[in-house]
């Protein structure tokens, strides 16, 4: 079984009026990706801080790899690599020497930090681009060069903060990609916090969701995806050729059917038992031939609207 590495008990964070980190409870498994979900203002990067022992907790406190956030903040920070928001980088060094640098304020001997250097401008595809200043770098080329800069103390666990923000598509499969073979290759456990719910699904194994620095569920994808599912009813999915407006009005009229919509030529039909044979009869009375009929696939923005709202509520 893998053992937590991250974890949190009641950690809250206080300034002023606002509970920015309110009783939070958390646990990361080592290994694992997990993702740290939430509108802006959530808690989520104050929630960082305070893992990395950047800032004291008002109240409640957290383990993270082994060591206390308050007793023990230097081993934290000599045993996590971070990715924050907004990277700092010297514009008008090289990549190379942004890397040499940052191994030196870890305290890497200088052999040990050039071979470390090497390997990581290799592992984030930035090798020829070494020499060049970073002023000249695309965003997404600084933001593997920031995920270089969290990796060379060899951490334990990386976070990253808004990871892919800002990135166009081909800069976000780039880094997405470079995760999961990071955990993949590497055993790297991450944390990754994002408001971009797609990449999170494509990313992550577990995720948490935080509103108003409040912890409203934590559980895989999975399982949060099945519970959704239950607590929805039956979905069924049809995509159909030659559909008529009477043929919907009569499927809201079977007993059993909750829900009647389409979208995007996709015919979604809410059951509360299974009543798909007599969907199926009504569609071919009306002539209308079943093209796809599947089970409705819940997304993570689905299930992260459903803990929002009831959160907000």
């Amino acid at each position: 079984m893998s053992k937590p590495i991250i974890e949190t008990k009641d950690l809250t964070k206080i300034y002023g009026d606002i509970r920015a980190v309110d009783h939070l409870n958390l646990t990361v498994d080592e290994g694992e990706i997990f993702g740290l979900l939430g509108p802006n203002g959530a808690g989520k990067t104050t929630t960082i801080i305070l893992l990395m022992g950047l800032s004291m907790p008002t109240a409640g406190t957290a383990i993270v790899v082994g060591h206390d956030i308050i007793r023990g903040s230097k081993e934290v920070r000599r045993s996590v690599g971070l990715l924050p928001e907004a990277a700092g980088y010297y514009e008008d060094l090289t990549a190379e020497k942004n890397l040499e640098y940052i191994g030196q304020l870890n305290d890497l001997p200088k052999i040990e930090c050039e071979k470390r250097v090497s390997e990581l401008l290799e592992e984030v595809g930035l090798t020829d681009w070494s020499k060049v200043k970073v002023e000249k770098f695309s965003r997404g080329m600084k933001q593997r060069l920031g995920i270089a800069q969290a990796l060379i103390k060899r951490p334990k666990l990386v976070i990253f903060d808004e990871p892919t923000i800002g990135l166009d598509p081909a800069g976000t499969k780039e880094i997405r990609d470079m995760i999961l073979k990071l955990n993949r290759e590497q055993g790297l456990t991450v944390m990754m916090s994002s408001h971009l719910l797609h990449e999170i699904q494509l990313t992550c194994t577990s995720v948490g969701i935080l509103n108003k620095g409040k912890m409203i569920v934590e559980d895989t994808i999975e399982n949060l995806a099945k519970l959704f599912s239950e607590h929805q009813g039956m979905n069924i999915e049809f995509k159909l050729h030659n559909a008529t407006p009477e043929l919907y009005k009569e499927i809201e009229g079977i007993d059993g059917v909750t829900l009647v919509n389409q979208q995007n030529g996709v015919l979604n039909v809410g059951m509360k038992r299974d009543v798909t044979i007599e969907v199926s009869k009504v569609i071919t009375k009306y002539g209308a031939e079943i093209l796809l009929m599947k089970p409705r696939e819940y997304s993570l923005e689905d299930i992260f609207m459903k803990y929002y709202e009831d959160g907000v509520r």
